[in-house]
């Protein structure tokens, strides 16, 4: 292990921590020194392995801040400022965010064996899953997720995105363990059914969530499973998140399992560095492009090589490495882990948000906290550590 690399990762999280919980970056920019749903949950996830109690403590405080500003309908918030203002999602809510809480909580009250935030915070956790019911529109068991409605929220993708039906499953799993609530645990396995009837190339599968699947899988990648699909398209691009939940999930059979590390690896040889959040890069002239361009809040952040859009994330880069040790992959997990501690010590240490796809230059927010807890992550996977993350686990 870098010793100083893991140190200067806690010292990050410990200049993120408010009363309130960690905030997304210790610089003032746009809108990250708030506390982020998302961002907030894995800093907490992060500092729960690293068994740092006053890490662990400002995980609590995020927790509580997340749902304390839960919306009267459901939802949870995009991010919370110290002060007490809240915002929602911009264009969009955010469709991972009822998850991503519940998960935090759920991994709190696990880990650490105390379940008084799981006894305050029942009816939140309650709501979280019926606004999650709602958004599948069909009963059908899979969400639909509008277009910047997850963490890549300058991307393409919308429909039945894969990410999102995933967290979903492990926010059911983790509140069937944490509440004793059987009907949570068969939902999550209902959800898991259709994830493995629809999101692999089964082109002879009897169960296809929808009629216009059976033409669009033509055209579907046979290797990995794919990004999600609406009644349009199916979206055939790699996406990193979504298979290493796959993996730690343990979502896939064995030969599938197989043939995804073995993709993974050959991904890993080819870029020699941190592997891009999604693949490939979409180019000029590529159809995806048209509607790319257009997606941005502030300022166009993803030509090629940038952000989404074949940028390299530290902080997905260490779920990469924790669901390669889960596979018993641990020499290619270290290489990763190694690539995260060089990426976040550049320009003296500072951690930022993600690197360029081509150039290897930082870009983006420095001292973004999620880059350390994507690090902190791998460590202690490595060191043999494990979120709560299977039905069985």
């Amino acid at each position: 292990m870098n010793n100083s690399a893991y140190n200067l990762s806690l010292d990050l999280l410990r200049m993120a921590s408010t009363p309130f919980g960690f905030v997304a970056s210790v610089q003032e920019h746009d809108n990250y020194r708030r506390i982020w749903t998302r961002d907030g949950t894995i800093n907490s996830l992060a500092a729960l392995l690293s068994e740092d109690a006053g890490l662990i403590e400002t995980a609590k405080a995020t927790i509580e801040t997340i749902f304390l500003h839960q919306h009267t309908h459901g939802f949870m918030p995009s991010n919370v400022t110290p002060s007490g203002g809240v915002s929602y999602g911009g264009t969009v809510g955010r469709a991972d965010n009822p998850s991503w809480a519940v998960i935090g909580l759920c991994q709190y009250c696990l880990l650490k064996n105390d379940f008084n935030l799981a006894i305050r915070f029942r009816r939140e956790v309650e709501k979280c899953f019926s606004v999650m019911d709602a958004w599948e529109f069909n009963g059908k068991h899979l969400m639909y997720v509008p277009q910047s409605g997850d963490w890549a929220d300058e991307y393409i993708q919308h429909g039945y995105v894969l990410f999102n039906q995933l967290l979903r499953i492990w926010a059911l799993r983790s509140a069937a363990k944490v509440f004793n609530m059987p009907s949570w645990q068969l939902k999550a396995d209902q959800i898991t059914e259709v994830v493995q009837n629809n999101f692999w190339n089964n082109q002879h599968s009897a169960s296809l969530y929808a009629p216009n699947l059976e033409h669009q899988l033509e055209h579907a990648p046979m290797d990995f499973w794919f990004m999600g699909f609406n009644p349009s398209r199916i979206y055939a691009q790699f996406d990193l998140q979504a298979n290493l939940l796959i993996l730690l999930l343990g979502i896939g059979n064995k030969e599938q399992d197989n043939t995804l590390v073995s993709l993974l690896k050959g991904f890993y040889s080819k870029h020699g560095n941190m592997l891009p959040s999604f693949y490939p890069t979409i180019t000029e002239g590529d159809p995806d492009m048209k509607e790319l361009e257009n997606n941005y809040a502030y300022s166009f952040r993803n030509l090629p090589g940038e952000f989404h859009n074949g940028g390299l994330w530290a902080v997905w880069n260490g779920w990469l490495a924790a669901a390669l040790c889960t596979m018993e992959e641990e020499d290619l997990a270290k290489s990763v882990t190694e690539k995260i501690a060089l990426a976040n010590s550049l320009h003296n240490n500072e951690f930022n948000e993600c690197i360029h796809g081509q150039t290897g230059q930082p870009i983006g927010v420095p001292q973004c906290t999620w880059s350390a807890g994507g690090y902190i992550l791998a460590i202690n996977y490595l060191a043999g550590k494990r979120l709560i993350m299977r039905s069985s686990g």
